[in-house]
């Protein structure tokens, strides 16, 4: 235990630094405008600045770049022209990438006006601009216009989105401690748990979305849906943890505890983005509970459900096994521990005289038994019987 608690400690400590650490795009998608020189240049730029970390799309205008982004199929566009840039962005689905898009579009439009610049100087001086190490002083050009669109803003009162990230560690807490209530409920028969489980999830929903926008309102949009989001990810995490429960034993709370706290969380990318985590992080956090929830739950709150069918499908499919295992768990614990003794009535002459059941006393363990243990009540009856037909 001495060895082991630290061993834990440090693992969880890793389990949320090390994903927190290494954050940079990772084929993050977005949307590139027209097939210009200008445009090829810019996807050029940006594949040079951060090689591999974006996934480019392209879109003939702006307006298709702009129901691309409102549809979840990227993050963002860049729109380029001869003089401007115009960055597309939506906050509501990242405001860290978005941060991450509006820096990478001042870096192009820089890189374009010093282009710009030299191939200026060069045409001035009638030699090309390498040739005396960039340092020609002619006109300079006009510098690239850079502007910046928010196409899904998020909540003004949430503006850094940190609300919800910050919501889902006690959600998921709470979703488990749903799941121990309802495995100490002995009384329950299988299915009245699984009405416990399903009634406590939408309750706890409808908790979670008073405070995160009845108090805060960082969730505007699409109430019902959001609660039902909310409730559908907690219904996951609680009956899953529920359903490792009856088939394991109260190991099963550790292990999915473990599980959601320190992998579903810090892999969900909530707090900036799946794919600015690294790539495994990326792909194991979106097919757990918190992942799933966390995107769909901003899918719903901010894109109209859009792109969230796939989130849907993880949450069910936790929530449809969860429910099994409660289910079916505790006859197959039973029916591996082996048939449960029960009461027998016995008659004849080695039973009882009164043919009144006799209890099967549970043997007495043999540490704890005494040198000479009396006989079982009930059997001295047929002594006495005999003794009294003797007489």
């Amino acid at each position: 235990m001495a060895l082991a608690l630290p061993l834990v400690i440090s693992l969880g400590v890793m389990a949320y630094a090390w994903p927190a650490a290494r954050m940079a795009p990772r084929d993050l998608p977005v949307g590139i405008v027209g097939t210009s020189t200008a445009s090829q240049s810019a996807v050029e730029g940006l594949a040079h600045s951060e090689p591999g970390g974006f996934d480019f799309r392209l879109y003939p205008d702006e307006a298709s770049a702009r129901s691309a982004v409102r549809k979840r199929d990227v993050y963002g566009a860049f729109v380029v022209t001869p003089g401007s840039l115009t960055v597309l962005e939506a906050t509501a689905a990242s405001p860290a990438v978005a941060q991450l898009l509006g820096e990478a579009g001042r870096h192009l439009a820089t890189r374009a006006s010093e282009a710009a610049a030299e191939r200026a100087a060069a045409s001035a001086q009638g030699t090309p601009a390498h040739s005396r190490g960039g340092k020609v002083r002619a006109e300079r050009p006009a510098r690239m216009r850079v502007r910046t669109v928010d196409v899904v803003r998020i909540s003004a009162d949430d503006p850094r989105g940190v609300v919800f990230s910050s919501a889902l560690l006690p959600m998921t807490i709470c979703s488990i401690m749903i799941a121990l209530v309802v495995a100490m409920s002995l009384s329950l028969r299988p299915v009245a748990r699984l009405m416990a489980l399903i009634v406590m999830s939408a309750a706890a929903a409808l908790g979670v979305y008073a405070v995160a926008e009845g108090f805060l309102g960082a969730l505007p949009n699409e109430h019902l849906a959001t609660w039902a989001a909310l409730a559908l990810t907690v219904l996951a995490i609680s009956a899953s943890t529920a359903g490792v429960v009856a088939l394991v034993g109260s190991a099963g709370l550790g292990l999915s505890a473990a599980l959601m706290v320190f992998v579903g969380n810090p892999f969900s990318g909530s707090t900036s983005a799946p794919e600015l985590l690294p790539k495994a992080v990326d792909d194991i956090g979106q097919w757990l509970p918190p992942g799933a929830g966390a995107s769909l739950v901003r899918g719903t709150a901010y894109f109209n459900g859009n792109d969230s069918a796939g989130h849907i499908a993880v949450l069910t499919l936790w929530s449809v096994l969860g429910l099994a295992a409660v289910l079916f768990g505790h006859r197959v614990s039973s029916v591996a521990k082996g048939p449960v003794a029960s009461e027998s009535v016995t008659a004849g002459a080695e039973g009882p005289a009164n043919g009144v059941a006799t209890p099967q006393v549970p043997p007495f363990p043999a540490e704890f038994a005494p040198a000479s243990s009396p006989a079982p009540i009930g059997t001295h009856a047929p002594a006495h019987a005999r003794h009294a037909a003797g007489a």
